[in-house]
């Protein structure tokens, strides 16, 4: 997954060191009361559970006694000995050992599941039936829950029971063929982009279930796809191939149907620059001495000025290697330009303004340990999330959840956790 990166020295620590220190604190409350059980593993589904944990729903992940969620060995990087993948989609939620194979572990499941409003599940349907955690069966056990299921194609059709990773959905849903510079290879996006938007729409879908059934009293099967969250992302793209036909090709992001609306080198790093309509594209030339280019005849709408696209880019690419991106991002910020920097991750993770708002944060928990966190991006009544736990140990939660949930101890549950053999794929 990350073949690619660049180590830190010996002894260096890392850049989490810098971020401020959070202990866990209440957090949003915009779903407190909500209980949710999460079978899910790996990114798409715990993305989507954590959304919900960061806005108050209590998320109980039921994991494998042996090993627990996939993402748990995914490194490295580790930090303390820990997935740093499983740290970023995991935070706020409590852990439960559970083999629900056998009848006994099984039962305690349907019975977690009696005291919660919503299931994430992210089997094929296959495994889904086998494993008797299938929507019809779930729904039997609570009739109004809300079950939501992600998988790489759907619960329906031939695909149905197919496996899929992030890198299939991605290949599948046409945005590979478009990732690239002009000429070469399909490229992946840098993220697990579609487990992320998948996530996403299935945290969503559950919102708005839940506010339905607070209505009518009726649960609903949430079904999303990786291939299909993918695609919606394109939906720009496809619309303009769908209405017009024609296919656009890998050009490095210097295709868009706005003219300007790319990358250009400076005299030393690059920047990007938008200029999204008429007002900006005057604007801009004025800001850079030029206003006269701009009433150009030919070069007045948008429309026009992509006919000409490859003179217009070329005069500015030759204007802005004159000077350095600090001189092109004062100006034209000045002139309310939109314009910015290509950062890499360690200028992401240093930025100010998002340390300002709340993005990068060390979390301290209760047992010592101290997990850096990006946070989810949204500020409510002016105040950025905070966790209310750091990403769970496996089974850490285990006892603590039957008691509170169930009003059991473990003295009667019987030993449904020591052993495991759940098909996960």
């Amino acid at each position: 997954m990350d073949s690619q990166s660049q180590k830190l020295p010996l002894n260096t620590a890392p850049p989490c060191d810098a971020l401020p220190l959070r202990m866990p604190g209440a957090g949003f409350q915009l779903l407190a009361g909500v209980r949710v059980v999460d079978l899910t593993t790996s990114v798409a589904g715990p993305s989507g559970t954590m959304l919900l944990a960061d806005m108050g729903a209590e998320v109980v992940k039921i994991e494998r006694p042996s090993g627990g969620d996939d993402a748990r060995s995914w490194g490295p990087p580790f930090l303390a000995g820990e997935s740093l993948w499983f740290a970023a989609v995991n935070r706020s939620k409590k852990s439960v050992a559970l083999d629900f194979s056998d009848a006994a572990g099984l039962k305690l499941l349907y019975d977690l599941i009696r005291q919660a409003d919503m299931i994430f599940v992210n089997l094929p349907p296959r495994v889904a039936r086998k494993l008797k955690v299938d929507a019809d069966t779930l729904r039997e056990v609570r009739s109004d829950l809300i079950y939501v299921s992600i998988t790489g194609f759907g619960l329906t059709g031939e695909r149905a029971d197919w496996t899929c990773y992030d890198l299939i959905a991605e290949g599948y849903s046409g945005i590979m063929d478009l990732t690239g510079a002009a000429g070469g290879d399909p490229q992946k996006v840098g993220a697990p982009a579609a487990d992320m938007l998948a996530g996403q729409d299935a945290a969503f879908a559950a919102v708005a279930a839940l506010h339905d059934r607070r209505a009518t009293g009726k649960g609903h099967v949430i079904d999303v796809a990786l291939v299909d969250s993918m695609t919606r992302l394109l939906s720009c793209r496809l619309m303009s191939y769908l209405g017009s036909g024609e296919l656009p090709t890998r050009s490095g992001g210097t295709d868009s149907v706005i003219a300007i609306y790319q990358a250009f080198e400076t005299a030393d790093d690059p920047i990007v620059l938008a200029l999204g309509n008429d007002n900006l594209w005057r604007r801009f030339w004025a800001a850079v001495g030029d206003p006269d280019y701009a009433r150009t005849p030919g070069l007045q709408s948008n429309a026009e000025r992509r006919q000409c696209r490859a003179g217009i880019v070329d005069r500015i690419a030759t204007l802005l290697r004159g000077k350095p991106r600090s001189h092109w991002l004062g100006l034209l910020r000045e002139a309310r330009i939109p314009v910015g920097p290509i950062n890499d991750l360690r200028q992401v993770a240093a930025d100010d303004a998002m340390r300002a708002r709340g993005m990068f944060y060390r979390l301290a928990s209760s047992d010592g340990r101290v997990v850096p966190q990006v946070n989810c991006g949204i500020v409510i009544d002016g105040e950025p999330g905070i966790a209310r736990g750091a990403p769970p140990r496996l089974g850490e939660h285990t006892e603590s959840v039957f008691a509170d949930w169930l009003g059991i101890d473990h003295g009667n549950r019987g030993d449904v956790i020591a052993q495991d053999s759940h098909e996960r794929t």
